[in-house]
């Protein structure tokens, strides 16, 4: 039987192999490690690099348990119960305004009450948004979602639109990618057919980044490149101190602060009253809503 722990075993493997990875992407940036415990029950291994081209980034393995606190049963519609919550969370920033912010979570969930279900997704942030990068992304992602169910990426893929969305500045945070949640007993499919096409989420994301990464990580940039994405970062930090739901269930749960907030990017900028002008500050704001067809 697929339990939380096999599940946890495997974002292990996941989470080991993508960092590896990594390191050889950048080149010269190592990731360190931080183990911690959870005194409610559980832990994680942080992982953070601080390379020549990813400037910081995370990738996180977590597997926590105890007592639900009773505003979050609640608000899943659960009666009270013991929980157990594991998944992988990845935020990559990098150096030049070309490469995109990119994020991967993917997750697992379950009770003592019976109640089990799956998470995940990618997104792409581009500061510089250049449309045949968020075409290649998204036709990577529809390949993947193509080998789990027909329909799939386009029910992700709206999910991704309307999650990944700041109200308060009517824009979306980038260019989407696919998000899901609560698929569990709910779905036709069986839970070793769901956990599966989550490892295949998960097993995406090296190759859909560097694809990107290295077409971009050497284009020539600006001053003012650099100034508009730490403007655009703000935006990315807006929406994961406000409305990320991850964010919330680690602050909620007693989580680890520093491991739920190593999303936020190394530098940012804030101008009041900002209005773009220049044409790859328009160009990107147009890209910036739901419901865009990239493929």
């Amino acid at each position: 039987m697929l339990t939380a722990h096999n599940v946890a075993e495997r974002f292990k493997i996941l989470q080991d192999h993508i960092c590896s990875e990594l390191e050889k992407l950048d080149g010269v940036g190592l990731f360190q490690e931080d183990l911690w415990k959870r005194p409610e029950g559980g832990g994680g291994r942080t992982r953070i690099i601080n390379g020549q081209h990813i400037v910081k980034g995370g990738v996180n393995f977590s597997h926590v348990h105890g007592v639900m606190p009773e505003t979050i049963a609640k608000g899943l519609g659960l009666e009270p119960n013991q929980f157990s919550a594991t998944g992988v969370s990845i935020v990559l920033h990098a150096r030049n305004p070309f490469v995109p912010i990119i994020h991967m979570n993917v997750r697992y969930f379950e009770t003592d009450t019976g109640s089990w279900w799956f998470g995940g997704g990618i997104d792409l942030t581009p500061l510089i948004v250049i449309e045949e990068d968020a075409v290649s992304f998204h036709q990577g992602l529809k390949e993947v979602c193509d080998q789990y169910e027909e329909g799939a990426y386009a029910e992700f893929k709206e999910w991704a639109d309307n999650y990944f969305y700041i109200p308060h500045r009517n824009e979306t945070r980038g260019v989407g990618g696919i998000f899901f949640d609560r698929l569990g007993q709910q779905n036709e499919r069986t839970k070793t057919d769901i956990f599966n096409y989550v490892v295949n989420v998960g097993e995406s994301f090296y190759d859909l980044y560097s694809d990107i990464f290295i077409k971009r990580f050497q284009t020539e940039y600006s001053e003012e490149h650099i100034k508009w994405q730490r403007l655009r970062r703000g935006r990315y930090v807006e929406f994961n101190l406000v409305y990320d739901r991850g964010t919330k269930f680690g602050l909620q749960t007693n989580g680890r602060i520093e491991s739920i907030l190593m999303s936020l990017p190394p530098q940012v900028e804030y101008r009041y009253d900002y209005r773009p002008s220049k044409e790859f500050e328009l160009t990107t704001q147009s890209f910036l809503k739901k419901g865009i067809s990239w493929i």
